[in-house]
């Protein structure tokens, strides 16, 4: 190829490159601009609403001005519109949260959070969507596999989960409670009704791409029966992953059956091996994810696992019906809650 044929093919690359970027700017910025106007017309037509005294008032006021900006604008301002405005803005009053996050979620995005019953299941996926910038396709996945009430953070304090959501959002920091989950989903892997750890191991294998979404933000997979020696004795860590995110190693041990309290000592063994030969200067110390088939709560609570830096979950690998997870979610946040010491004072949170 000549230089003249050259030039023009360079010169071709950069123009499109050019064009397209300035293209997904301006997609942003009116994305941006729509979604504070839906704010400011649910604002208005609530503020409106307010002065009324029957709910009747507040549907023929919707209905009215629907019928009047369809006839000057199109479709888009139909009725239902309207009441996602009216929802959005009832449900984020603060119009800062809206300048926080209108160049970084869709409209798309807001209308599936805005619906939620629990302002800090809201809060979750409001800053997780924004941080680690999910798809519309993703967040609505993840709303549908109870992400939230999967992650340990659902089982601390309003207190806590207010203080640990406050901290991604100023700075990004993503803390272990967003992160692990219990239980995980591995219905992807197609497993038979009987099977051995060797069989869920190369199961996970064959399917790490989907094992990587469900284990959640941050981790890249490094080795498969991580090899440690301790006294000339020789023992294999089933999965070892890194955590970019919370600059951790995390070694995972897969048991088909119950959790065993002798578990306990093995992962230890684990962590303080990793910590000794591969923690790097900048990490922080290595965790560990013992997934199991089933546990026992107290022994698990007795055990105090938290303190070696170990989480306990089970797995699923058929799905239980949507409402029978549900409640079992539901009720193993309750039962946690329950058990919960004082929530943190603010003092206490900014120290």
């Amino acid at each position: 190829m000549t230089k003249s044929e050259t030039k023009p093919s360079a010169l071709f690359s950069e123009v499109k490159e050019l064009i397209i970027s300035a293209k997904n700017r301006a997609v942003v910025a009116v994305n941006a601009e729509l979604t504070l106007l839906y704010w400011q017309v649910g604002k208005r037509i609530a503020t409106e609403i307010l002065a009324g005294e029957r709910a009747e008032y507040g549907r023929q006021i919707i209905d009215n001005l629907a019928g009047k900006l369809t006839n000057d604008f199109g479709q888009g301002w139909g009725a239902k519109q309207l009441r996602h405005c009216v929802r959005f803005a009832e449900v984020f009053p603060d119009e800062k949260i809206v300048y926080a996050v209108r160049r970084q979620l869709s409209w798309t995005h807001l209308r599936l959070i805005i619906y939620m019953d629990n302002q800090l299941k809201r809060d979750f996926y409001l800053q997780m969507a924004s941080q680690e910038h999910w798809s519309t396709r993703v967040l609505a996945e993840r709303i549908d596999s109870q992400l939230f009430e999967r992650t340990a953070i659902s089982r601390k304090p309003e207190k806590t989960i207010q203080l640990e959501l406050a901290k991604l959002e100023k700075d990004g920091h993503l803390s272990e409670n967003m992160v692990l989950k219990d239980p995980y989903l591995l219905n992807f892997l197609d497993l038979n009704d009987s099977f051995m750890e060797k069989d869920l191991e190369d199961a996970i294998i064959r399917d790490l791409q989907n094992f990587l979404l469900e284990l959640g933000c941050g981790f890249t997979f490094i080795a498969r029966q991580f090899r440690v020696t301790v006294d000339d004795d020789d023992y294999y860590i089933d999965l070892l992953f890194y955590n970019r995110k919370l600059k951790r190693l995390v070694a995972l041990d897969l048991k088909i059956g119950r959790f065993k309290a002798e578990y306990k000592g093995q992962m230890e063994l684990y962590l303080r091996w990793l910590a000794k030969h591969e923690q790097e200067e900048n990490e922080l110390p290595p965790i560990g994810i013992i997934l199991c088939a089933g546990r026992k709560q107290e022994q698990v609570e007795l055990l105090e696992m938290g303190k070696s830096g170990i989480h306990v979950a089970e797995y699923l690998t058929v799905l239980p019906p949507k409402e029978v997870l549900e409640r079992r979610l539901h009720q193993a946040i309750e039962n946690a809650r329950k058990k919960q010491l004082p929530e943190p004072s603010s003092e206490e949170g900014d120290s």
